[in-house]
């Protein structure tokens, strides 16, 4: 157990008097999101601390809670559950998260002895019933989820905490770094935290973080395990191509989207039966992207419509979840979104995975521990604009060995990374001291 003590700032009094009084309001609206998305009310009653499973009895060994906001902060901790559970036999896995889409995909790749719960909100009330419930032996917060009455609460409680692939946006450190006493306050309730990268850690030691609990690390999405493919699906869209090349724009945004069909229409020119196939970020948005489509006046077909994929198609619009493994199976050529506008870039390691050779733009910072070395091997390729983004397609789809050399430099660098889940474990279990049993 870190040796954080001291009493909170008044900042963080004030914050937690005023999440008492506006609770009520936040729950309105997360309860709302949810019921919209289907969510039962005993789950969506765990928002407020109201557990709707029981605690294991946890014989032997602890409970070891993972708290991921999104949906890639949450994928990218499934296999280092699943490891953990082979390190730690006898111990038994909580993993929260904030939304619905992300308590769905989890639901689908739920590891062994891991039960999902959505997180309490962060207010004295909901973590109290929270941490009386579930009692957990060690709390691992991935990524930028630094919520100070969790983390302030879960220390008092007992909870050996960790930040695991941190990440801190410049903008969020210096808003931080203004606020001295209690960054040091929240961070010192951390026995541990692991970075992505050096520019992390530096921002964390500026903050005002222990150096002896600071340890750089790598990016944890480079370990999670390939994404889930749908082989019926497969099959059946191969089928409807006929052989026609394929390319693909995933996790795409607003901005981007035209930019993309910029160059497909520049392609086309010279590939007249190439398909575009675009994976909008955010499904919702299928609608907007397809009216796009439209005005570009190239045919397109929808997959959350189910209208049938046609030889004279020539945008697949896959505005779906939990299809894009399904997707990055069909074609080696995949431009990532989130890096034309400044966005921070999308997981690179998901494609090349699948065997892809990855293309993005310019504004990585959230991968640039990865995209550096990944382009510099050769298993990528960064571009600024339409003109260069079709440019770089039509290399690979007309030179088969830049293509195949693309491919294999992603997959090795992929390869090169997984080492580091082991040392991740390892790390984890000395720093929380996971092998003592907890009850």
């Amino acid at each position: 157990m870190s040796g954080g003590g001291g009493a909170p700032t008044l900042l963080l009094r004030l914050y937690r008097f005023f999440t008492g009084l506006i609770i009520p309001f936040v729950y309105r609206s997360v309860s709302r999101k949810l019921r919209d998305h289907g969510v039962a009310a005993a789950r969506i009653h765990e928002r407020l601390g109201n557990a709707s499973l029981p605690r294991p009895p946890c014989l032997g060994g602890p409970l070891i809670w993972f708290h991921a906001a999104s949906v890639g902060e949450s994928l990218s901790v499934l296999t280092l559950i699943t490891r953990m559970g082979e390190r730690l036999p006898e111990a038994e896995f909580l993993i929260t998260s904030g939304t619905a889409t992300s308590a769905d995909l989890i639901a689908r790749r739920m590891p062994p002895r891991t039960r999902h719960q959505f997180a309490p909100l962060d207010a004295t009330g909901p973590l109290r019933r929270f941490y009386a419930h579930w009692r957990p032996a060690a709390g691992i917060f991935v990524e930028s989820e630094l919520w100070p009455l969790m983390l302030t609460d879960g220390h008092a409680a007992g909870v050996r905490l960790a930040l695991l692939n941190a990440r801190l946006s410049a903008k969020s450190a210096r808003s931080w770094q203004k606020r001295p006493e209690t960054a040091r306050f929240i961070l010192d309730r951390f026995d541990l935290m692991l970075t992505q990268n050096r520019q992390v850690a530096d921002s964390l030691l500026a903050m005002g973080a222990d150096p002896g609990r600071v340890t750089v690390g790598s990016n944890l999405k480079s370990t999670s395990a390939p994404l889930p493919v749908n082989t019926d699906a497969l099959a059946s869209i191969r089928t409807d191509l006929g052989g026609r090349p394929v390319w693909i724009a995933s996790s795409t945004h607003p901005g981007e989207e035209a930019v993309v069909l910029a160059a497909h229409r520049t392609l086309l020119a010279r590939f007249p039966d190439l398909l575009l196939l675009l994976i909008p970020r955010h499904p919702l948005r299928g609608d907007a992207v397809a009216a796009l489509i439209t005005d570009t006046g190239m045919t397109q077909a929808r997959r959350s419509t189910h209208e049938a994929l046609k030889p004279d198609t020539q945008v697949y619009l896959a505005d779906t979840l939990g299809e894009t493994g399904t997707w990055y199976a069909l074609a080696p050529i995949v431009f990532l979104g989130g890096s034309l506008e400044v966005i921070g870039g999308h997981n690179p390691f998901e494609p090349a995975q699948a065997g892809g050779a990855v293309i993005t733009g310019p504004h990585v910072a959230n991968f640039a521990e990865t995209y550096t070395p990944l382009i510099t091997s050769g298993g990528a390729i960064e571009v600024a604009d339409a003109d260069q983004l079709a440019q770089a397609v039509a290399l690979w789809l007309t030179d088969a060995g830049a293509l195949t050399k693309a491919r294999t430099a992603a997959a090795d660098f992929v390869q090169s990374q997984q080492a580091v889940l082991d040392h991740v474990v390892e790390t984890l279990c000395a720093a929380l001291d996971l092998e003592t049993p907890d009850d």
